[in-house]
């Protein structure tokens, strides 16, 4: 097995030089780094990280919280359609962590703490650092006080040792509705998952400003809310087409919740785009396999996976302060929208 002191005869430097630069030290010059990468690459040598991490006093272990908080185990969640986006989102930032030296770590247990005692843990553990997707404001707070590098998602923290990383939901809203006015579309409903969440809050607001824009009044008889899921979304979409035939477009808070609205709107008879158009957020992978092929708006979650992660590091390593990544957002054009029926629909 190779040792550090031939890595440091290959590269030409000292023993304190290859500490240095496997340990992210700004220190070491570009060249010398990249002498000492590839060293340990030609001599197959393993730093021994559980050394490391007690001279650096934190490991090179990156924690993260994917999963909504409750008393069930993490896995257990993994079946809920609402989680699907973030999915990718994980896989990017573990590929990202990986790829700098990091492991990725996801508590067994984390819901079955008080934020207190879930930051002690984390401490214990000696972790350099959070990615957190799913966080109540009690455990924000918790990371933010004892000053744990953190990346919350879709969660707007900031700190001193904490930032956040979101879609720019507000203008992929906004180029929703400008493109519904441009096919015609004035009676607009809007199904949110839930104004309680910024992700869901910022999608109204985007609509309702390009409305406004617009110089379109808006009708609060066709803002709804329901949860994320494609169930919750079904039965809401149905107390609106019970209660409202004036519409001629609506807009889902997300594509799964497109799912369940399309359904209600099949059992009623009411055809997409024909009758009705129909607009969903996310750009998952079905979207453009279901008929008709969902127009949506594209979250970029290779860019938000990796940005938070870059935006971690940054904090752990000293080289720049926290500061939010707002991802551009992207509407897709398929075969759900289209211009407004000459004839309305009528109960």
């Amino acid at each position: 097995m190779a040792t550090s002191e031939e890595v440091a005869r290959l590269a030409g430097v000292s023993r304190a030089t290859v500490s240095r630069a496997l340990n992210g030290s700004a220190r070491v010059s570009d060249e010398a780094r990249t002498r000492v990468h590839d060293a340990v690459a030609k001599l197959g040598y393993e730093p021994d990280v559980v050394a490391q991490s007690l001279v650096r006093q934190r490991s090179r272990v990156i924690a993260t919280n994917f999963f909504p908080e409750d008393d069930k185990l993490p896995f257990t969640h993994l079946g809920r359609a609402a989680l699907y986006f973030y999915i990718d989102v994980v896989e990017n930032i573990e590929r990202e962590i990986v790829s700098q030296g990091y492991d990725l770590m996801v508590p067994s247990r984390p819901h079955s703490k008080s934020p207190q005692s879930y930051v002690r843990s984390l401490q214990t553990r000696r972790i350099a650092g959070c990615i957190m997707l799913h966080a109540s404001e009690a455990r924000i707070q918790s990371l933010i006080h004892a000053s744990i590098p953190t990346v919350f998602i879709d969660k707007m923290a900031q700190g001193s040792h904490a930032t956040y990383v979101t879609s720019d939901n507000i203008d992929g809203a906004r180029q929703v509705v400008e493109h519904l006015l441009a096919l015609g579309h004035r009676r607009i409903a809007f199904l949110m998952g839930s104004t309680v969440d910024i992700s869901g809050l910022e999608r109204l607001l985007g609509c309702q400003q390009a409305l406004a824009q617009a110089g379109i009044a808006p009708d609060v008889g066709l803002v709804r809310q329901s949860g994320w899921n494609i169930d919750e979304a079904y039965e809401a979409a149905k107390v609106l087409l019970a209660e409202r035939h004036d519409f001629t477009a609506i807009v889902a808070g997300s594509d799964y919740m497109a799912l369940g609205i399309l359904r209600a709107l099949t059992e009623q008879g009411r055809r997409v785009p024909d009758d009705i158009s129909l607009v969903g957020f996310d750009d998952l992978e079905f979207c453009q396999y279901i008929t008709p092929a969902l127009t949506t708006v594209r979250q970029d979650r290779a860019a938000m996976g990796r940005g938070a992660v870059q935006k971690l590091l940054s904090m752990i390593e000293g080289t720049s302060e926290p500061s939010p990544l707002v991802v551009p957002a992207q509407l897709i054009v398929r075969k759900s929208t289209a211009p407004v029926a000459t004839t309305s629909y009528e109960a």
